[in-house]
């Protein structure tokens, strides 16, 4: 096959499934993963599409980053793979007798279904959705921070009480996300919500930063926690190339989680 022939049928791909792996198509083709993004390197400079980390995504699908918080349906409801999959590898990294902050974004609820049940440790929430589904799990403490209830919060406290109560803690481990994550760190709509997810990352030992594709590369209103106090960031290889190489070069820590993983889990469970 031709490499023109070959970039028409990556095309094809990419138009009917909105993403495509640089390592499914190199053994679709038979051929090297370097040869693969070479193509898709001519194909972005023709803006045929967006390389990722791991591939490419057509720029329709391109995801437009919210600026209002989204309505309670749509975050807690269906998680796409790719973000069950960092939920998922987020919750792996809790440890007998941790302490962690839980949020009430949609991936961080999405990691309630993966927590350990085997050993005891403790959850710090700001989300009456999140403490309410753990509050009758045996092995977990749970601990509610307080505030200012919000119409429009989903259920988070993020006001000065809160952020008073939330240092009175020390953390292990931190899962935090926001609407925009690049090199400059985590950001977010509101000044209010960026002073809370500030004070957690002061307190914690380690800040681990859920980062699906539709969030990396962008930057919202305000910054909430800087890149230099991001430990760890889990993200997944639609994520753009070019924005984890500037992240990378702040010298944080970026793992990949794998949706085909967990979808085989799932079907070897079904």
């Amino acid at each position: 096959m031709l490499a023109e022939e070959r970039r028409h049928k990556i095309l094809d791909i990419i138009q009917e499934e909105g993403r495509v792996i640089a390592k499914d198509l190199a053994d679709m083709f038979e051929i090297s993963i370097d040869s693969i993004r070479r193509d898709l390197t001519i194909m972005e400079e023709q803006g045929l599409l967006q390389k990722t980390y791991g591939g490419a995504i057509i720029i329709d699908t391109i995801p437009k980053v919210r600026t209002l918080p989204q309505p309670e349906s749509t975050r807690y409801g269906f998680a796409a793979p790719h973000q069950n999959s960092i939920s998922k590898l987020a919750a792996s990294y809790i440890n007998m007798h941790d302490t962690v902050f839980i949020g009430g974004a949609g991936i961080q609820f999405g990691m309630l279904k993966y927590l350990p049940f085997n050993f005891p440790f403790t959850v710090i929430t700001n989300s009456i959705k999140i403490a309410e589904a753990i509050r009758k799990r045996e092995n977990i403490t749970s601990y509610l921070i307080g505030g200012k209830l919000r119409a429009d919060s989903a259920g988070s406290m993020i006001d000065t009480l809160a952020i008073e109560m939330i240092r009175k803690f020390t953390l292990d481990k931190s899962f935090l996300t926001g609407g925009g994550i690049d090199s400059k760190g985590i950001s977010t709509a509101t000044p209010e919500g960026a002073a809370f997810s500030r004070a957690v990352s002061e307190i914690s030992r380690k800040n681990i930063c859920l980062a699906p594709y539709e969030k990396v590369g962008h930057r919202m209103f305000i910054m909430s926690v800087p890149i230099e106090a991001i430990d760890l960031m889990i993200t997944d290889q639609g994520a753009s190339e070019t924005a984890i190489q500037d992240i990378k070069r702040k010298q944080v820590e970026i793992i990949f989680a794998d949706e085909k993983e967990l979808e085989r889990e799932n079907n070897e469970m079904a």
